[in-house]
């Protein structure tokens, strides 16, 4: 099942499958080590559309909402 990054719970894993965005966009979550076909888990969320916290590569980065929603993820549920 693949999903965007916000709709994830907290401790849940899976791979990343695309990111929807532009050229800029992509360079900029690639920098951060977010990229297709790596690993990523969700650790927190803030509510009400905060940031949301993932762990990439034993890193953890902070994203915000807007760009949480552009990330897709393949998750076994």
């Amino acid at each position: 099942m693949t999903i965007d990054l916000t709709q994830m719970q907290p401790g849940e894993a899976g791979i990343v499958k695309e990111i929807q965005g532009g050229q800029g966009f992509v360079r900029k979550l690639q920098s951060m080590g977010v990229r297709p076909e790596k690993k990523i888990t969700k650790v927190s969320s803030h509510f009400w559309r905060g940031p949301q916290t993932v762990e990439v590569d034993n890193m953890q980065i902070a994203v915000g909402f807007g760009m949480a929603k552009k990330i897709m993820v393949a998750v076994k549920r």
